[in-house]
């Protein structure tokens, strides 16, 4: 994506990938003070996205939007809530509210105490000559146990969620068209 980033012009399509990810934990570029994983299992890679460190790994959906936010007429705030939207109508359709934090770019679901405290979605960006890359993730029906192991996005105790726990019984391709669909309708594709 930075290769592709790097070598696009004003006429280069936008893109959306999708993927998933062997086990790893990512650092982004608000690594100060990041409290590393406290296993060795795992490997960790710096990454040059936005945000502090997250987990990915199978059963997670990864969406990287590739897109000229200037030929968009997009900013990046736009984006991320178009992003954020997109998961939230997506769980909407299956009755979960959700929310998007101000504070904390990504998506969050109730706990057991109805606080929306338990994050779902992350969102890590960059731009480049008003270019973005990198993008979402969406824990879908994987091993949540790594998280435990960082303070996810930096926050000490921020507890992580899928759809799977919340009664969504698809498969991540399932879940992942269904979300390619929302984020298309986001940002008028």
């Amino acid at each position: 994506m930075q290769a592709f980033t790097a070598q696009r012009d004003e006429q280069t399509p936008d893109e959306l990938w999708l993927t998933e990810h062997p086990p790893i934990y990512t650092l982004g570029l608000n690594r100060k003070d990041v409290r590393m994983p406290l296993r060795q299992d795992i490997p960790v890679v710096n990454t040059d996205r936005g945000g502090k460190i997250t987990y990915h790994g199978p059963g997670q959906i990864i969406v990287y939007v590739l897109i000229d936010l200037k030929r968009k007429g997009i900013n990046v705030r736009q984006l991320v809530s178009a992003i954020e939207n997109a998961v939230i109508q997506l769980l909407a359709e299956f009755d979960i509210p959700s929310v998007a934090r101000a504070d904390a770019p990504g998506v969050y679901v109730p706990n057991e105490k109805n606080e929306e405290a338990r994050k779902i979605a992350s969102v890590g960006l960059r731009l480049k000559n008003q270019c973005c890359y990198h993008g979402l993730s969406l824990n879908v029906d994987m091993d949540l146990s790594p998280f435990d192991a960082i303070d996810p996005c930096g926050y000490q105790g921020l507890e992580v969620t899928q759809t799977k726990d919340l009664g969504i019984d698809l498969s991540p391709a399932q879940i992942a068209q269904k979300l390619l669909q929302h984020l298309t309708n986001q940002l008028n594709y």
